[in-house]
């Protein structure tokens, strides 16, 4: 991976939040040159922020609603990758913010899209959503790339619109003979780890409770997720990008089956009750919790799984941390961050980069022991 990676131009949209933060470092780590656009970090804390990101790249802030923005970034940029996380990603803020949520996820997506149309180099641009593009009809069994989009809350319909806005501009403006930009989109599932500091996320406010020794507040004990840790779709991301620029480098008639949607999500043993996980939270860090659970709260989904087939038979990735080692490396890194000093950059770099330098080591034993298998 850090081969290809080496002095890619890389642009990051997003990079400021808990996501773009963690990939940002991977890339930063791997050798890429690495351009961010985003807002500036919501939350005090931020992982941004204490892993000292704007020093080691192209640091910009800025708005994706911002159409000529976008477009003079990318022109200055002439990326060879693009990787587009910006978004306003909370369900519960698009009941307050509908309007916000829409023009962000999807006025700012179809920005990006419209900024690649002049490329005349090659690039590779994946578009991140979510799981919860999909219409949620509560099922027993995972969600398929090819299954009905949809939403019930403003969150999920944006993403439904973003992906059907990704789907338009591929077909209608990037599938010409020879074309020099590859387009796929990425949905995942409930992403958790170290450096997620938001507000009215169950582990950031379990980690948040329990610092402070007071129970942890739980609003849908009952509700069932699918949990990852934030590396897998990330490191999903990455290999999706790779492949579709080899692509473009070395075309085969295989590599317009990259040119779509991918589901990015754990193992259904990690589909699990959010008290499951707090529950195993609690087996890392003593305390307690709380049921809240509130029958006049806004709609969210009760029942949600992906189905990774196809990453798995056109990728050949798979998730390689389940629910327990998932839980176990979150926790240890919010309770090591819990004794660090503010100030100290260099030992939160080394908290994060040992996670990622050991889960590429965890893909790597697991794609040797599939080799041998064969």
């Amino acid at each position: 991976m850090k081969s290809f990676w080496q002095d890619k131009r890389v642009l990051v949209t997003g990079h400021t939040g808990f996501k773009g933060s963690w990939l940002t470092l991977w890339l930063w780590h791997l050798g890429a040159k690495v351009t961010g656009l985003s807002l500036e970090p919501e939350t005090t804390p931020a992982l941004f922020t204490q892993l000292n990101l704007a020093a080691e790249i192209d640091h910009h802030i800025g708005d994706i609603r911002d159409a000529a923005r976008v477009k003079t970034l990318v022109e200055q940029t002439q990326p060879d990758v693009v990787l587009h996380l910006a978004a306003q990603p909370l369900v519960r803020r698009s009941y307050v913010q509908p309007l916000d949520t829409w023009d962000t996820n999807v006025m700012g997506t179809i920005h990006v899209l419209e900024a690649l149309k002049p490329c005349t180099q090659a690039c590779a641009a994946v578009f991140i959503t979510t799981d919860k593009c999909y219409e949620n009809r509560e099922w027993v069994y995972g969600y398929r790339e090819h299954d009905p989009l949809g939403g019930h809350d403003p969150y999920s319909s944006s993403k439904a619109a973003a992906e059907l806005a990704i789907a338009s501009w591929r077909n209608s403006f990037f599938e010409k003979p020879h074309g020099c930009v590859a387009i796929a989109s990425a949905r995942a599932g409930n992403v958790i780890g170290g450096g997620d500091w938001a507000e009215d996320r169950i582990v950031p406010d379990a980690m948040r409770s329990l610092s402070r020794q007071q129970p942890i507040p739980v609003r849908n004990p009952r509700a069932t997720r699918p949990w990852q840790h934030v590396l897998e779709p990330l490191g999903g991301y990455l290999l999706l990008a790779q492949r579709l620029y080899e692509g473009l480098e070395q075309p085969t008639a295989a590599d317009h089956s990259l040119r779509g949607a991918f589901n990015f999500g754990p193992a259904l043993a990690s589909n699990r009750p959010v008290k499951d996980l707090v529950e195993q939270i609690l087996s890392h860090w003593p305390g307690t919790w709380l049921d809240q659970s509130d029958p006049q709260a806004v709609h969210e989904a009760k029942l949600l799984n992906l189905v990774t087939d196809k990453a798995f038979h056109t990728l050949g990735w798979q998730p390689a941390w389940g629910f327990e080692r998932t839980l176990k490396e979150t926790v240890s890194w919010y309770r090591q961050a819990d004794q660090l000093s503010a100030s100290d950059v260099e030992a939160f770099r080394q908290l994060t980069l040992h996670q990622i330098q050991q889960y590429q080591a965890d893909i790597k034993a697991g794609q040797s022991a599939i080799a041998a298998g064969a």
